[in-house]
C-alpha cells in the first residue's frame, strides 16, 4: 500500500500568542511534523510571513500551498487531510 506524501506544515507564531499555542498543541497531540517560525524574534521571516498573507496576526499555518490566518481546527484538519 503506497503512503500519501505528508504536505510540509509551518507556523508563523509569537510566544505570547494564545492561538499560537493551540495550533502547536493540536499539531504535536496529532503527531503532525512542522516548522515553528517565531516571528516575534526573526525580522526575515515576520517579512516572509508579510509577504505571503499581507498582514501581520499569528499564527500563520501554511499546508503544502494553502494558506490559513488563524486557528481553526476544523479547517486544519480538512488541510491536513484528516
Amino acid at each position: 500500500m503506497e503512503e500519501q506524501a505528508t504536505p510540509q506544515v509551518i507556523i508563523y507564531s509569537t510566544p505570547t500568542c494564545h492561538f499560537c499555542h493551540a495550533a502547536k498543541e493540536f499539531m504535536d497531540a496529532n503527531e503532525v511534523t512542522y516548522e515553528d517560525h517565531d516571528v516575534a524574534a526573526d525580522a526575515d521571516k515576520r517579512a516572509e510571513m508579510v509577504e505571503k498573507t499581507g498582514q501581520m496576526g499569528v499564527p500563520v499555518i501554511v499546508v503544502g500551498d494553502e494558506i490559513m490566518v488563524g486557528f481553526d481546527e476544523g479547517k486544519l484538519k480538512e488541510l491536513l487531510g484528516m
